[in-house]
């Protein structure tokens, strides 16, 4: 073999390894860290090997870097000289280029050799990596250890002269959590549009993330709207409460709502019908539950998995009752509308014919922002 054929075949083999180290970079910064800890979490030691080396992203990079420039050393070594020299005796018979030969033949090393760098040592690998970027980190982890472990004096100066640079003009790591609810967001509005998640599925998630920042007012039954039974009124009448309204629980109140004695289910009273019992609502009735009209819904929501209550008296500050929040008031909320006859007779929201909009004043800012 020549020397130019094997100056060839070297720098072939430093495009390739060139091609591997930017594949490398590119599948471990783009990986999906939640795949890889799926992966490691059942059991797979190289997903959990590539996570350690994702999270560490000094290391890996001071890696990356340190074998493209040795790449790039052996590659100036081996500069094509050789080769220029072996095409320009192809040159040297065409007589009107023959004195340009040398000149035409190193320009023509040079294209190709870029070329097949920016395709098979850039391009390529980088496109291989993007288009699964976890398997790739999983095959390239045991290598990429093997060069860190290696060569750690230099990557370990590499990386604490990068640390220090980068604090001296004034940078500091991000305080931002590796996801955010707003690349969640965009991951499922991107499945709902290839056809990954259902919309529906989509509006629920949405629901979720903005129950956080939803307090019980915004989704609580307002004093005024209050159904109550009165334990000093008459069986017949507190029948006739119940019968026209729609709601399955009720406060239980002596005169007026600001003395409430306790809660109670319809289907309490209905046992005691069938039992052919009197109407009785104190022995029904249970202790109520209060939560603060500041209260996150979620709060409530965990409040009444833990007590196994399904409806809470909502108060000021102060102690005054302002609302009415229950269990399907937060359903509602994840799940959009659960319309009961009465809400379909007296909508929130109505388009008149001249095109404008009638709104209850009650109707919660972002259901509005949703119309």
């Amino acid at each position: 073999m020549s020397f130019a054929a094997f100056e060839i075949v070297i720098i072939i083999l430093l495009i390739i390894a060139n091609g591997v180290f930017a594949m490398s970079e590119t599948a471990f910064v783009s990986a999906r860290k939640v795949r890889l800890q799926q992966r490691a979490n059942e059991g797979d030691k190289k997903a959990a090997a590539a996570l350690e080396l994702a999270n560490s992203p000094n290391r890996l990079l001071s890696t990356v870097q340190l074998g493209i420039t040795l790449i790039g050393i052996l590659a100036g070594a081996f500069g094509g000289a050789t080769v220029a020299e072996a095409v320009a005796v192809y040159i040297r018979d065409i007589p009107w280029l023959a004195p340009y030969s040398g000149a035409i033949a190193l320009t023509i090393v040079v294209v190709v050799i870029t070329y097949l760098s920016l395709v098979i040592g850039e391009l390529v690998p980088k496109r291989i990596a993007l288009n699964n970027p976890e398997r790739i980190a999983v095959i390239m982890v045991t290598p990429m250890r093997v060069l860190s472990t290696i060569a750690s004096p230099f990557i370990n100066l590499l990386s604490i002269s990068t640390e220090v640079i980068l604090r001296l003009i004034g940078l500091r790591p991000s305080g931002e959590p590796p996801i955010t609810e707003e690349e969640i967001n965009v991951l499922i509005e991107e499945g709902t549009q290839i056809g990954t998640f259902e919309a529906a599925e989509q509006d629920m998630v949405e629901r979720i993330f903005r129950l956080s920042d939803r307090r019980v007012s915004a989704l609580m039954t307002h004093r005024p709207d209050i159904v109550w039974l009165d334990i000093e009124d008459p069986p017949p009448e507190i029948r006739q409460t119940i019968r026209e309204s729609n709601y399955s629980r009720f406060p239980v109140c002596q005169e007026s709502l600001d003395n409430v004695l306790g809660m109670v289910h319809v289907k309490d009273l209905l046992l005691q019908c069938m039992a052919g019992q009197p109407l009785d609502l104190k022995s029904a009735m249970h202790e109520p539950l209060y939560v603060i009209e500041s209260t996150s819904t979620l709060k409530v929501l965990e409040l009444f998995k833990k007590t196994g209550k399904q409806a809470a008296l909502v108060i000021q500050e102060y102690g005054d009752i302002t609302g009415l929040i229950t269990l399907n008031d937060i359903l509602e909320a994840i799940v959009g509308d659960i319309s009961s006859r009465d809400d379909l007779e007296n909508p929130q929201a109505i388009q008149r014919e001249d095109g404008s909009w009638l709104f209850d004043g009650m109707l919660p800012i972002d259901e509005f922002k949703e119309i």
